[in-house]
Formats: C-alpha cells, sequence, structure tokens
C-alpha cells in the first residue's frame, strides 16, 4: 500500500517490510541503534515516487538531518538534493518512523545480519532464472578474497551446460539464498565439503567430492 503526502508524488518506503521480505540481501539498523538517535543525527530513507519518465528508477535513497524526536514520530530536513522528485528540495520537512529507516549515521552496536551474505558464490541459472531447487552443492578454495567457495547447482546441469559461462552466475551469499534458502544450515561447512540433496527424504546428504 503507498501511503503518501497528501498532494506529493512521492511516499516512504516500508523499510522494515522490505527486511522481513528479503532477509539475507536488505539491511535495516537495529532496534538498538535506532533507538540511540538523537537531534542532529542523519538518517537514509527510500523515496519512492511516481513519474512519467521511463527511465527513472522507482526511488531515491537520500539522508534526512533529524530536528526533533516526538516519541516513535521523527521530524527532519532532507539533506540530499533529490535527481528525479519534482515536487522534494534538499532542506524540506520530512517526517518518518522507525520502520523507515535504513541506514544511520551513527554506529550500529549489533552487527549486521546481512554482511555475512555478501561474500559470493557461483550458482546455475537452472536455480536463478528456471527456479530450480539447489540439489547438489560443494565448497571449493576459493579464488579470491570476496569468494565464499560455494557452489550451488540444480543437479540436472549437462557437462555441455555447465561448459557455458553464460549460464553459470556470480552472486552474493545473500542473493542465492533469496533463490533458495534450504542451504543456509550447511554454509558455515569447511573447504571440502559437498552435499546432495536426498529427494526421497528432501535432507541434504554430506557425499565425498
Amino acid at each position: 500500500m503507498k501511503v503518501r503526502r497528501r498532494g506529493k508524488s512521492w511516499w516512504l518506503a516500508d523499510a522494515q517490510k522490505l527486511a522481513a521480505e528479503f532477509p539475507y540481501t536488505f539491511h535495516k539498523p537495529s532496534a538498538a541503534a535506532i533507538s540511540l538517535l538523537r537531534v542532529a543525527d542523519e538518517v537514509k530513507l527510500i523515496f519512492r515516487f511516481d513519474s512519467d519518465d521511463p527511465d527513472a528508477p522507482n526511488a531515491e535513497r537520500m539522508w534526512v538531518a533529524i530536528k526533533e524526536i516526538s516519541g516513535t514520530t521523527f521530524h527532519g530536513l532532507l539533506d540530499n538534493d533529490p535527481v528525479h522528485i519534482q515536487d522534494l528540495k534538499c532542506g524540506d520537512p520530512v517526517t518518518f518512523a522507525a520502520k523507515h529507516i535504513i541506514q544511520v549515521s551513527i554506529e550500529d552496536p549489533v552487527p549486521s545480519q546481512t554482511d555475512r551474505y555478501l561474500p559470493r558464490c557461483f550458482v546455475t541459472r537452472r536455480i536463478l532464472d528456471d527456479g530450480q531447487k539447489i540439489a547438489y552443492l560443494y565448497r571449493e578454495q576459493p579464488d579470491r578474497a570476496e569468494d565464499s567457495g560455494w557452489r550451488f547447482l540444480a543437479g540436472d546441469e549437462t557437462e555441455a551446460y555447465m561448459d557455458d559461462p553464460a549460464n553459470i552466475c556470480r552472486i552474493s551469499l545473500g542473493a542465492a539464498l533469496r533463490a533458495d534458502d534450504s542451504i543456509l544450515h550447511l554454509l558455515e561447512s569447511p573447504v571440502g565439503s559437498s552435499f546432495e540433496l536426498d529427494r526421497a527424504t528432501g535432507e541434504f546428504v554430506a557425499i565425498d567430492a
């Protein structure tokens, strides 16, 4: 549901809802961090908007400087110049709630859960594009610092399919989990681990690579 200010082309996205929908890739500051916010601190919000421009994005992420906190309601001033939103400018007042905040200018005392899933992995398009579940996964020695070493397959890929680089995607673990999080409990397994889905039981079984 779009909740706009009367007469405005823009509205604030519910970041709490987005974090619940995309827990592996969408970071939202902790409740502890938000409770520490004070006047003069800054927060980032997602400003969604209507536009007749087909090339325009559907939102702008911008900073707001807090000027007043009234219970659970925050009042601030926009601290960015919008690129696409025509009826909003730097210095305009913005009223928002904790659920709208996606970033804070202060240190968050709670580690980000999404940071755990930033390392990269390889996933076939059978999973990403065709909607197949992960049925075979293994972890090899990472080939670079940001690589987790994990490789995820649907299990029915042919040798010819795997030989085509266009069929393999290098993405974050979080993005892979958005497609299929049934392997979440296996991600701490060490390099050299391999697992195959037992379709009869629906459980993953450790196998020799």
